[in-house]
């Protein structure tokens, strides 16, 4: 007895009074005649054909099969089909046939049309369109095959949908068809031929349907899913291996709408080798390389690059003043904006503020720099700016209970343990290609602060001398995790393409991340974007942002380290970072 027996013999259609045999019932009589196999054993226990879905034990199925198919069509066209967020079983059949034959029933053919459209011309009618059309592309074929150019083939394409109930079946029945509807291919469903229309995907050659469609070799050839997107390109570094063809992926992230990225993997997943990897490479290719380093990591490889190292702690010889203001570049609106940003600053500084402290606080900032000089005028914006302190000084002066409340919350980071980092005037510039911030230094609560800052900074700088740079900032959700930080980071994204910046937003922590507005927009405004390793928990958060399928969100929790997806606008590939021994020494 095999599973086809079994659909003839313990099936039963629905308002039928025979029996329906139970898998304990069968069991017992087949050990009654001792005559167990292990067909007998793998074999379903019951089969229940209805007129368009098929139940086995528990789950239910339904076959569609097409018949009308895109005029149309380029290579690996079947993809969303192949790639659908669901098991789908597809069968296509393919059978040879005899060009002679092909080339009596397309002569035929033709004869028929041109007779046609000749009467409709003889009486004086429009020629349909549809006629005409057909016409041409059979004349086109007819000479194709006449020459050996061409084969043809009948192929049957067929598509069972499995679903755990018959409510699923139906939702995911319409979903498969507005996909296909989409690829303007038009199915039917095997109504009242369930059974043959299961048999017909089972990966034994079994067509039982035959509902085929004449094409030839060309038109067959596109329908094979076996093509992936390539990344191989002229100009830009290498980020590793497609692990599909075995192709190197070799992008010039400048290309697209913009240059961002945003790189999410677990800890150990391959994140800083891939990032110190890529800001050696760049460096390479002449494009200059700006990282915020939260714990340090980058510190070897930019001493082994020639690079820049500064360090932010209370010891440390450099200091940013986070009331500069642009000297060179500055535009009317250059004191406004500046103060806008203090203001988000403030927030992360001093925590959240009622409408009241808000107000009271632009009332401040418009004050310590009328105090020194500096008004909407241009040219006033030459004085020396002033420092956190005169800040604390005009809220103490305005003798008031919220302005008392303010200063203190100030005054640990202009009179107490973090005096040293923020109030300070400005004695650094960036000048080398490659310049890394390390704030490792710092205790928990400030790095929020201090990233702020250097951010801030690195934004004048890139204002005032626009060129192809790539800022980096690891362990993004220091920022994100604060809504004024991480607004700062979102518009810092989307402004980035206007002076040939790209932003590297690299995160461990990708379900704190994701749960953020800023951090979804921030993944939104990056075209370039890098899934590593990642962890059960994380994996669903990223399949529903990124619309993974099944098989991609398998090979997340399974990659190994330096393993990922790698989406470049619309192209996404499975991938693993490769270097050289020389880059491995240089980076490890």
């Amino acid at each position: 007895m095999n599973i086809f027996d079994l659909f003839s013999k313990s099936s039963s259609k629905p308002g039928t009074n025979g029996p329906k045999p139970t898998g304990a019932n069968s069991m017992a009589n087949f050990l009654a005649a001792g005559s167990v196999s292990t067909k007998d054993l793998v074999a379903p226990s019951y089969i229940e054909v209805d007129f368009n879905h098929l139940k086995i034990d528990e789950k239910y199925y339904r076959t569609m099969y097409v018949v009308g198919y895109p005029r149309y069509v380029s290579a690996n066209w079947l993809y969303s089909l192949i790639t659908f967020d669901h098991p789908l079983y597809i069968s296509m059949y393919i059978y040879p046939t005899e060009s002679k034959n092909v080339l009596d029933d397309l002569k035929r053919k033709i004869a028929e049309m041109e007779a046609t459209i000749e009467g409709d011309i003889k009486a004086g009618k429009v020629v349909d369109p549809t006629v005409q059309v057909a016409l041409d592309d059979a004349l086109a074929l007819q000479a194709e095959l006449a020459k050996g150019a061409e084969r043809f083939f009948q192929f049957g394409l067929y598509i069972t949908i499995p679903a755990d109930t018959l409510d699923q079946l139906n939702q995911l029945t319409k979903e498969v068809d507005s996909v296909l509807s989409s690829l303007l291919i038009v199915a039917r469903q095997s109504t009242l031929e369930m059974e043959e229309g299961f048999k017909s995907t089972l990966p034994l050659f079994y067509d039982k349907l035959a509902v085929w469609r004449n094409m030839d070799t060309t038109s067959l050839a596109t329908t094979f899913p076996f093509a992936t997107a390539s990344l191989t390109r002229n100009e830009g570094i290498m980020y590793g291996m497609n692990e599909h063809d075995g192709s190197l992926i070799i992008f010039d992230r400048f290309t697209l709408e913009n240059a961002n990225s945003v790189i999410l993997g677990k800890s150990g997943g391959g994140k800083s080798f891939l990032v110190k990897l890529e800001a050696s490479r760049l460096l390479m290719m002449g494009t200059d390389v700006i990282i915020i380093d939260p714990e340090n990591e980058y510190e070897k490889l930019t001493k082994s690059m020639g690079g820049e190292f500064v360090v932010f702690s209370n010891s440390s010889q450099f200091k940013i003043n986070p009331f500069d203001l642009e000297k060179t570049n500055a535009g009317p609106d250059e004191l406004s904006n500046k103060i806008l940003d203090l203001h988000s600053l403030m927030r992360v500084i001093m925590g959240e503020l009622t409408p009241s402290q808000d107000a009271l606080l632009d009332r401040a900032l418009v004050l310590t720099y009328k105090e020194k000089g500096i008004t909407q005028d241009i040219e006033t914006f030459k004085n020396e700016p002033p420092l956190l302190e005169d800040l604390f000084k005009v809220f103490i002066g305005m003798e008031t209970a919220e302005g008392k409340e303010l200063a203190d919350r100030l005054e640990k980071f202009v009179s107490g343990s973090a005096s040293g980092i923020f109030n300070q005037r400005s004695n650094f510039d960036i000048k080398n290609p490659f310049t890394v911030f390390g704030i490792r230094d710092l205790e928990e609560n400030l790095r929020p602060v201090a990233m702020y800052v250097v951010l801030d900074y690195i934004w004048n700088r890139v204002r005032r001398d626009p060129r192809r740079r790539v800022l980096v900032v690891d362990e993004a959700w220091y920022l994100i995790k604060q809504k004024d930080s991480g607004a700062y980071l979102h518009s810092f994204a989307k402004r980035a393409r206007k002076y040939k910046l790209g932003l590297t937003t690299i995160t461990q922590d990708v379900e704190d991340f994701l749960a953020t507005d800023e951090g979804k927009a921030i993944i939104t405004n990056s075209s370039l974007q890098i899934i590593l390793k990642q962890s059960t928990a994380a994996v669903e958060k990223i399949a529903e942002t990124f619309y993974l399928t099944g098989g991609e969100r398998h090979f997340l929790l399974s990659a190994g380290v330096g393993e990922g997806l790698f989406f470049a606008g619309h192209s996404h590939v499975g991938f693993k970072v490769v270097a050289s021994e020389e880059e491995k020494t240089l980076i490890e």
